[in-house]
């Protein structure tokens, strides 16, 4: 089971699906910032090491990630 907890600064990793995104797969970043969603739940700011492309070819940097299985902790 996933860590949950979360902290601005924490090095983690984002899977990025290929229904959005060019490359699917795992993204290393830093967590920027966390805004509460629900009682269970946070957005988690992340912002990844390298730029991604969306599938409308659009560069991203910064995402958000809701989806607690789409974020790990960097061990």
């Amino acid at each position: 089971m996933p860590d949950d907890t979360f902290s601005v600064g924490d090095q983690v990793q984002v899977y990025l699906d290929s229904k959005f995104w060019k490359s699917e797969g795992w993204y290393p970043g830093t967590v920027i910032q966390v805004d509460p969603y629900s009682g269970h739940r946070s957005f988690i700011w992340v912002e990844l090491d390298t730029y991604v492309i969306d599938i409308q070819g659009g560069k991203a940097s910064v995402l958000s990630v809701l989806n607690p299985k789409n974020i790990r902790k960097n061990e």
